[in-house]
This record gives structure tokens, C-alpha cells and sequence, in this order.
């Protein structure tokens, strides 16, 4: 007997074509939104702060005129840190020349800011197309949030611009080959990490350990060995070679231990967890990820940085501020996306159970990154001082605009990138005197040369820096003005608002 569905045609009876997925679902599109909108978050913070005078000479200015001069094709001598200073004689960052193209284009200390806005978003690729593949696009989108929300790269977003922004992403596509097995490709994108800055070489030696264990014997070895003698080089020979004082400059921050070799070694543990702040950044740093990543072994990736900052003598090494904890942020959510798909892969019978686990912890994820954000940078786009320009800010706008391009300039530390891209411009009062960026001088300082003097008496507030003065005592920098005009032949030009502009009579 013939059924009504034998009388169909062919056609009828095909199986109609599954529905099209939406763009903001598909696997090659997920990552790169999430990178554009992380992108443009980010620009708008630094964008915002440096219309606001809140970045400074000290760190986007000095960083600017050493892309200036990449892109003028010159050395990358610095003003802002010292007569005739080569700035590869501060860090190893030869790769920073890969931004003089883009700062010839557009020669603005926003250029490096966009930069590093772009940089810092690219590292979300691999991590959520990682996560995308092995957990699905719920968790690609925890995973992208999670980690551009999270401090460590709020933190190097709003905080002028560092070179390490450069190594974010490259550690990122590095972590998403180990994850994958693909051990060329992996020590390929971590290898530039040697020209990036000097103790990145023991990262990238901490890539080759972790491929000399769990697969290519040989080239992870290699790579080791490569990474490690490479910091070595730059911190003994490279360094000192550039810098003016024939030393490492950051050299003093590991300080003269415990007396011998043996003896700091024998204190390093406890050294690591004192004072306080420093466990507690030891325990934020894994907190994005519910501290899932420490039962990741990618999470050995973050040592070399996690051991220099904890032994360092410097306090800005040991806290959640500036930009030193970017670099780890790849490798915590690296390591929650692998703690994640093992479980998933070793739950396969207990599917329900694998996935109440996954979603759980994802939860978690969520919960922490919220908790989190209103104490870190981000949350500045939603504060109306971040919306309003002050009457403060209009006088120091108008001062600069009458100081002409191609001037030398001695400008306050908040005024100073203001200038970079078109003046010759050094700290006002002078700093520093020689080769070591934490020398103060106690006694009178050398007096000026520069044509112009600009200088702020009430700075903005500039996070993670407090409103004041920089780098001497506000009665310094005035005794230093009043000097400027009495016994070193500066006049009066204008004064506004608390800032003060001179200039050199002819």
C-alpha cells in the first residue's frame, strides 16, 4: 500500500537546510568582535586620560621619543631620561621599532596609546577561538570578558604605554599552540619575546620547558637554553653597553641580598611573601580565573615573571598598579581554558555532571571579574571627573599651544607628553641628574638650558599616581621656578591657573 509521503516528490522529501548561524556565533568572528570592542574600551580610557593631562613624561613621553627617533630613523637616545640617554640602555626593546611606521603616519603620543589599545585586545583571539573549540561560544564569551576586563590588562591600559604590550598577544598565540600541540609554532611566537624586554628571555625559556615536557624534547631544550642565555646577555653585556653609566640600570631593584648567594637563596620564600602586599597580588593575579589556572601546568609560564617582581626591592613591583602584571593575564586564562577542557575530556561518561562543573566555574569566572572591576581603571569611564574638563585643564591646553614646534621645552611630568610629539622636551626641574631613573638630588640642581619652562603647580589626579608633585617636593619645584627667573634669565610669559609658562630671554 502507498503511503501519502510516497506520493511527494523527490524534492519534498529532501531535508530542509539547517538555519544559519548567526554572525556573532560563528568561531572565526566571536574572537575578532570581542577584540574590536576590548579595543575601543581601552583607546577610550587612554584616549580620555591623556586629554585630561593624566599621562605623564614618565612613561608616555620617554616611550614617544624613542619611537620618534625609530621613526626619524635615529638611535633611540631619550631626553626625558638624561643628556645623550639610549634608551636600550634602560630596557632591551629593539622591537619597539615596529611601531615607527605607524608613529610616521600619525606622529601623536596618541598613536602609541591606540597602539597599545589594539595590542592588548588582539591577545583575546587565540584564547577565546581556543575556548570556542574546546567549550563551546558560552565560554568563549566568559573567556573574553573575563580576561579584557580583568586588572592586570585594565591596569597596562590605562597606564601611559609599556613596551610589554607588545608581548601580551604574542604570548597569547604561543599559549594557544602549546595547547595544541603545535610545538614549533609555539616557541615561534614566544622566540620575539628576547627583543621585547630583558627578563622576557626566561618566559620564553619557561615556554621551552613546558614543550621539552610534554612533547618535542629537543626544540623545547633549545629553546631554554636560548631564552635563558638570552636574558642573560642583554641584562650583563647588552644593557650596560647602552647605558651611560656602563651599568644595568634596574640592577639596584634585586638589591645586595642577604649577604651571600646561599644565604638569599635561603630567604627567597620568605622574601616572596613579604610584606603582605605581595601575597596578596600573588593570589590576585590568579583570582580572574577562581584560581583554576594553578592546577594548570601552563601556569609554571608565569614564574619567571611572578619571581623577579616578588624578590625586587622596588614597591611598584609587588602591587596590582602600572602595567607589570599585563604579561600574566594570557597565561591565567590559558590555564583556566585547559583546567577546563581536561575536565570536560575526563567527564565524558558524566556528561551532565562534566558540564554542571564547566558552567559552575564559569559562574565563578563572572562573579570575580564583576567583583573586581570597580576597584581597577575601567571603572574611571563611568566616573564624571573621567567626562569633565576643568577650567585647570583649559589653562594648561592654552599655555602649551603657545610654545612653538621644534622648541626644547622643560615641562612638568603631566605636561610633558603634551609636547613630545613636536618639541624637544625634558623634566622639569631637571631630572634625572645621571644614568639611575630613582636618583634624587638633595643639593641645587643644574640649572636649566631648555628655550621654554612650563610648569604645573597642582598636577590632575593621575592613577594610579596621587595628585602632587613629581619628582621633588612641591617646595623644590618652586624654589627651582623662582631660580628660572632670578639668576638663570627666564621671563614671565603667562600664568594661569596654576600653571606657568617662561621663557629664555633673548
Amino acid at each position: 500500500m502507498r503511503t501519502m509521503t510516497d506520493k511527494l516528490p523527490v524534492e519534498s522529501q529532501a531535508v530542509a537546510p539547517p538555519a544559519p548561524i548567526p554572525w556573532y556565533r560563528r568561531s572565526a568572528v566571536l574572537p575578532w568582535a570581542w577584540a574590536a570592542g576590548l579595543c575601543l574600551l581601552y583607546a577610550t580610557v587612554a584616549v580620555r586620560r591623556h586629554q585630561l593631562l593624566r599621562t605623564t613624561g614618565y612613561d608616555l613621553g620617554i616611550f614617544e621619543q624613542a619611537v620618534r627617533a625609530y621613526a626619524e630613523l635615529r638611535a633611540p637616545v631619550v631626553p626625558l631620561r638624561g643628556p645623550g640617554f639610549h634608551l636600550l640602555g634602560d630596557h632591551f626593546h629593539p622591537l619597539l621599532a615596529a611601531l615607527a611606521p605607524l608613529y610616521r603616519l600619525w606622529p601623536s603620543p596618541l598613536c602609541l596609546l591606540v597602539a597599545q589599545s589594539a595590542l592588548l585586545a588582539l591577545a583575546v583571539v587565540p584564547l577565546a577561538r581556543w575556548a570556542r573549540r574546546a567549550l563551546g561560544v558560552r565560554a568563549a564569551h566568559v573567556v573574553a570578558a573575563g580576561y579584557g576586563l580583568s586588572w592586570g590588562i585594565a591596569s597596562a591600559a590605562a597606564f601611559d604605554f609599556h613596551e610589554v604590550a607588545l608581548a601580551v598577544p604574542l604570548l597569547a598565540f604561543s599559549l594557544e599552540a602549546l595547547a595544541h600541540r603545535r610545538w614549533g609554532a609555539a616557541v615561534a611566537w614566544a622566540a620575539p619575546l628576547l627583543l621585547i624586554k630583558e627578563d622576557l628571555g626566561l618566559t620564553l625559556a619557561a615556554v621551552g620547558v613546558h614543550v621539552a615536557v610534554k612533547g618535542a624534547r629537543r626544540l623545547g631544550m633549545v629553546t631554554a637554553a636560548v631564552g635563558t642565555l638570552g636574558s642573560l646577555i642583554e641584562i650583563k653585556l647588552l644593557l650596560p653597553a647602552f647605558n651611560p653609566g656602563g651599568d644595568y640600570a634596574h640592577g639596584g631593584n634585586l638589591g645586595d641580598g642577604h649577604g651571600s648567594l646561599l644565604s638569599t637563596l635561603a630567604h627567597a620564600p620568605l622574601d616572596a611573601l613579604r610584606p603582605d602586599v605581595k601575597a596578596l597580588t600573588l593570589i590576585l593575579v590568579f583570582a580572574p580565573s577562581a584560581l583554576l589556572a594553578l592546577r594548570s601546568p601552563l601556569a609554571m609560564i608565569a614564574v619567571p615573571t611572578l619571581a623577579w617582581r616578588m624578590v625586587s626591592e622596588n614597591p611598584f613591583h609587588w602591587g596590582t598598579a602600572y602595567h607589570y602584571s599585563a604579561i600574566l593575564m594570557p597565561v591565567v586564562f590559558a590555564g583556566l581554558v585547559d583546567v577546563l577542557s581536561a575536565e570536560k575530556a575526563a567527564e565524558a561518561g558524566h556528561a551532565a555532571r562534566s558540564a554542571r562543573n564547566v558552567r559552575a566555574s564559569l559562574a565563578t569566572v563572572l562573579v570575580v571579574t564583576a567583583a573586581m572591576l570597580p576597584s581597577f581603571p575601567l571603572a574611571q569611564l563611568v566616573q564624571r571627573p573621567t567626562w569633565r574638563t576643568t577650567p585647570h585643564i583649559e589653562a594648561a591646553r592654552a599655555l602649551l599651544a603657545r610654545v612653538p614646534d621644534g622648541a626644547t621645552v622643560a615641562a612638568s611630568n603631566r605636561l610633558a607628553p603634551q609636547l613630545t610629539s613636536r618639541c624637544e622636551v625634558v623634566i622639569f626641574p631637571t631630572f634625572p641628574v645621571d644614568s639611575r631613573i630613582d636618583h634624587r638630588e638633595t643639593g641645587p640642581l643644574p640649572a636649566p638650558t631648555a628655550e621654554w619652562i612650563v610648569y604645573d603647580a597642582v598636577p590632575p589626579e593621575a592613577w594610579p599616581q596621587k595628585s602632587g608633585p613629581w619628582p621633588y617636593p612641591v617646595e623644590q619645584q618652586e624654589a627651582e621656578l623662582r631660580a628660572a627667573r632670578e639668576k638663570h634669565g627666564y621671563e614671565l610669559v603667562a600664568a594661569r591657573d596654576g600653571v606657568t609658562l617662561l621663557r629664555r630671554a633673548r
